[in-house]
């Protein structure tokens, strides 16, 4: 600037504000947590409930594990349930969200298991009392990690008082609940191929169970048969397929499929090595003979199918190990051959081996003929070894109680499957062998595989009718659960309902007891030398279950296990000694499932009915948390637990893979937290569609840390143009002018977005909308358009105050709008305009917006006028990248519009105000050949022309009375403003 040319800067009305450009988020956050935690805001958010007038709203915390650090889906989970819950505080509810952590089970048990074994120490040699009590410290540590964890993330809840399974309280209503099972008629003890860990030592509930690769041996085996009604048949071989070697010395019967076509094949011809003969003679299913005799290094021409055979006419087989040498006869028994429904001829052999201590369908088939006792047997022992007497294979190990690094293909494998193949070939019952890479269960604790294995167990029978006067939606567990399913919940996203229908409507009776110590024990009592099937098996008395829970209640669980309690319990009712203790635990699902009942129903901060309004979770808990608290809450509550489920999916890196530690490719949220700050974590997650599988990584972060900055500028913007705003002087609506008016309407249609997208859960929905209105809307066109009055204009003029109005109206809502995501961030924005010392935004509803600002014709007349301004903006770009122009304000276009939008266009002042350029021409000539046009725009023409005039030195408008007034080098609304 020329030193005689005067400096009009400091008479400028320029946005004045300390809230910094730089967010310095990592640095900044844990100052609002301590403001948060010194002003007690979940408190005085509850204490404001109890003023009246606010519908209670519960979102029931689905208890993460008490074990190790966070990952990146525990932060995705926290986040969106505590955008649900402070998005539904601000909309007028009374929102409350009690934490909870699930504490017993086998993690922790392993944890401790894995202490003592370093001090050479023996589980099984320590008081179990003491046992868990270790455990419960170790759980109490973790609680406390992760507390802290999930806190820094900006979660509100009643983190002082969370629930916890392990509690005295929660302990004694897990066993009353359990109690009512057993009351009821529906707990029973049944022996039943379970999953079973051989590692861990014990039972695992689907749930527990993820699948992964794995390769296995597999190999074909020649049962002889040994009683036929057909001679062609004596001495021929059915063959069959597995894929499991160690169920071999289990094998009880083979079965077929009665509409299978068979054949009878001689084998004519034969390799050197090989362990067919030449005038063997196999039973195959034509359609996979071919493949099978190809498998047993047989050619073309070295076989051939002699005739059809009738399977209904053999009746028995022998065992491969039939009569073998040092068998003691352990596999001498004729072997069971009949049809079955399950058999199909799509792979294998057409037939399929019989081991109904290892295989649900086949266990299901004998149990159904009333075999059961013929054909159960105990050859695997709790380890996943062969009982020490079985001939050739006691001791042989299925899998490794460690992994061999150096088996990388199988490193859980123990010596069980080769020992079987070695002996199959020795007495030649083998045709052929392989390997089979193939998806298989494993448990999600310890990787291990997981093997059937018949076990006594304590199940829930789902289709017994319960007899408990709670029959409205339905009279047994399974048919309560359907009828909930369709009836009583909502589903986030749809898919949700489809998932734990077909699961619940196809599953079998629900396996409570797992072989452990760390848990909440069964807590019932057997009467010796009864049968489990004899009607007083079971002890069933309502005082009995009474002192257990009175004593759980005061001492918790663990009493169970000290001496003498059975007699406590017993006495004066029951005779001790004519009763023995069971010491299972529950299924720690049994745990959490029973959480509506000891934290809706019976805490002050619950629900009136036990019921929540939302369970939200991954969407691995449609077999898991869902799961087990709609069985539980059936068949004790006679419904679901929850009135809505929302879920999400899982998250992946950048390249959409599974995080994986040895990949390297794992996100942890302490990490982003760090460089970033949590709300930033906290909009990738309003960013996404949470309800598919999600990406982070690096370069999504950067994305995310840019929308931020343009949302922060825009908010900084507010603050500073309302640095000294008296609210207490709003303009009227009817007196704004039209610009301010559609802003009003804006916001009106936006606050329709807001409420109905928190209200289900879209976030994304949400921060889109208030994104694109912040910086495009706002940012992008309003506020570029009315800085020249906020910045220029009189203090007290009409139209700078106006422009105030509005932008307090948006700051209030676009602040409150945006809390539930990013609350650090909108503290630090409301309290930087309203610094009270208990002041917080998270104390406020959202605004109510008056439905008169809703004006359809004038955004109607407001796109059209927009088009017209982009086709402007378009001609003055043109013109800027030619360097003819440096800004818009040296520019004075002609502008050519048809009748119609000549009609809706009329001032020129004001429309070279929404263009800002310092004038503007209106035209309804035509427009010359060489006007800037737009195809999508239609009847809008733009010719160039250059302001005419001087440069104001304090607006920098072109005016040709600049330099005329009482003031140097200003025009004469800037002359007027400096009096």
């Amino acid at each position: 600037m020329c030193a005689d040319m005067p400096d009009y800067k400091d008479t400028l009305f320029l946005p004045q504000t300390d809230f910094p450009m730089r967010a310095g988020l990592p640095q900044r956050e844990p100052d609002w947590l301590a403001h948060w935690e010194k002003i007690g805001i979940y408190d005085r958010l509850r204490d404001k409930a109890k003023a009246g007038g606010r519908t209670p709203f519960t979102l029931h915390d689905g208890p993460p594990y008490a074990n190790g650090h966070l990952h990146i889906g525990h932060a995705l989970n926290k986040v969106l349930k505590d955008m649900v819950v402070r998005s539904h505080q601000m909309m007028g509810h009374d929102a409350r969200y009690v934490p909870g952590w699930d504490c017993h089970g086998l993690p922790i048990e392993w944890k401790i298991e894995e202490q003592y074994r370093a001090k050479g120490l023996d589980k099984d040699d320590v008081d179990i009392v003491a046992f868990r009590q270790e455990c419960r410290k170790f759980a109490e540590g973790w609680i406390d990690v992760q507390r802290a964890e999930f806190k820094r993330l900006g979660v509100t809840g009643n983190w002082d008082d969370p629930y916890l399974t392990m509690n005295y309280h929660a302990e004694a209503v897990i066993a009353e609940e359990f109690q009512k099972f057993l009351m009821n008629g529906s707990l029973y003890q049944g022996s039943k191929p379970v999953m079973w860990s051989p590692v861990e030592k014990t039972a695992l509930a689907e749930a527990e169970v993820e699948y992964h690769d794995k390769e296995s041996f597999t190999i074909w085996v020649k049962f002889t048969v040994d009683q036929t009604d057909d001679p062609a048949l004596e001495g021929a071989q059915v063959v069959i397929w597995t894929t499991t070697p160690w169920t071999i010395p289990s094998n009880k019967g083979v079965v077929f499929g009665k509409d299978i076509a068979y054949g009878i094949y001689e084998i004519t011809d034969c390799p050197e090595e090989s362990w067919v003969t030449v005038g063997d003679r196999y039973l195959l299913a034509d359609k996979l003979a071919e493949d099978v005799l190809t498998r047993a290094r047989l050619e073309d021409g070295m076989y051939r199918r002699v005739g059809d055979v009738d399977a209904s006419q053999i009746k028995g087989l022998r065992h491969p190990l039939h009569g073998v040498e040092g068998a003691n006869g352990e596999w001498d028994d004729i072997r069971d051959f009949r049809a079955a429904e399950f058999v199909t001829d799509d792979e294998g052999t057409g037939f399929v081996h019989c081991a109904p201590s290892h295989g649900m369908e086949e266990f299901e088939l004998y149990r159904d003929l009333g075999m059961l006792e013929q054909v159960i047997t105990y050859n695997v022992m709790e380890d996943g070894r062969f009982r020490d007497d079985l001939p050739f294979f006691g001791g042989k190990a299925i899998l490794r109680e460690s992994l061999n690094k150096k088996n990388k293909a199988n490193p859980w494998e123990g010596d069980a499957n080769t020992a079987v193949i070695t002996k199959l070939a020795e007495v030649g019952g083998l045709l052929a062998r392989g390997k089979i890479k193939h998806s298989y269960p494993h448990s999600w604790r310890s990787k291990a595989p997981v093997i059937f294995r018949n076990t006594p167990q304590w199940f829930v029978a789902i289709d017994r009718p319960l007899g408990d006067g709670m029959d409205e939606h339905g009279t047994t567990i399974r048919e309560r659960a359907l009828t909930s399913i369709d009836a009583l919940v909502t589903w986030t996203p749809k898919t949700g309902r489809n998932r734990l229908y077909a699961m619940i409507e196809n599953r079998p009776d629900w396996v409570l007891s797992r072989q452990r110590a760390w848990g909440v024990p069964l807590t019932c009592f057997v009467k010796k030398g009864a049968k489990p099937t004899d009607a007083d098996y079971l002890l069933r008395d309502e005082e009995v279950n009474a002192r257990i829970c009175q004593a759980f209640e005061a001492e918790g669980a663990d009493v169970w296990y000290v001496q003498g309690f059975k007699e406590r319990v017993l006495k004066d009712l029951h005779n001790p000694e004519a009763y023995e203790q069971v010491f299972d635990i529950l299924d720690v699902w049994f745990d959490s499932g029973s959480t509506h009942a000891f934290v809706l129903r019976d805490r002050e901060d619950g629900t009136a009915d036990g019921i929540a309004d939302v369970y939200l979770e991954g969407t691995d808990q449609h077999r898991g948390w869902f799961h087990s608290s709609m069985l539980q809450a059936c068949g004790t509550k006679g419904r679901a637990p929850y009135r809505q489920v929302v879920t999400h999916g899982f998250t992946l890196d950048e390249k959409g893979m599974k995080m994986s530690k040895s990949i390297g490719n794992t996100i942890v949220p302490e990490e982003i937290v760090k460089q970033y700050g949590a709300d930033i974590l906290r909009l990738w997650v309003a960013q996404v569609d949470f309800t598919a599988d999600q990406r982070i990584g690096p370069e999504i972060l950067k994305g995310v840390a840019d929308s931020y900055r343009r949302l922060r500028n825009t908010l900084r913007f507010m603050l500073g143009a309302l640095n000294g705003y008296d609210a207490a002087q709003p303009v009227a609506r009817a007196d704004m002018p039209e610009l301010e008016q559609l802003i009003l309407h804006k916001l009106a249609e936006l606050d329709v977005v807001v409420r109905k997208g928190y209200a289900s859960h879209d976030f994304q929905g949400v921060f889109q909308a208030l994104f694109s209105f912040a910086t495009t809307d706002l940012s992008a066109f309003y506020f570029d358009i009315r800085k020249d009055a906020l910045y220029c204009d009189p203090m007290g003029s009409s139209l700078r105050q106006s422009a105030l109005t509005v932008i307090d109206a948006v700051f209030h809502r676009l602040t409150t709008w945006l809390a539930p995501i990013l609350p650090f961030t909108t503290e630090d924005v409301w309290l930087s305009r309203f610094p009270e010392e208990g002041g917080s935004v998270h104390l406020h509803d959202f605004m109510e917006t008056p439905a008169d600002w809703l004006d359809p014709e004038l955004a109607a007349r407001s796109l059209k006028l927009r088009a017209v301004r982009r086709v402007v903006t378009g001609a003055l770009e043109v013109e800027r990248r030619a360097k003819t122009i440096g800004a818009s304000l040296e520019a004075a276009p002609t502008v050519y519009l048809s009748p119609e939008l000549a009609q809706i266009i009329t001032d020129k002042d004001r429309f070279a105000t929404l263009c800002i350029t310092s004038d503007l021409t209106l035209s309804t000539d035509p427009a010359p050949e060489e006007a800037f046009t737009m195809e999508d725009v239609e009847g809008v023409a733009v010719s160039f022309a250059h302001a005419e005039g001087e440069k104001c030195q304090r607006c920098w408008k072109i005016l040709p009375d600049v330099g005329t007034h009482k003031h140097p080098a200003t025009c004469k609304r800037c002359s007027d403003a400096l009096g």
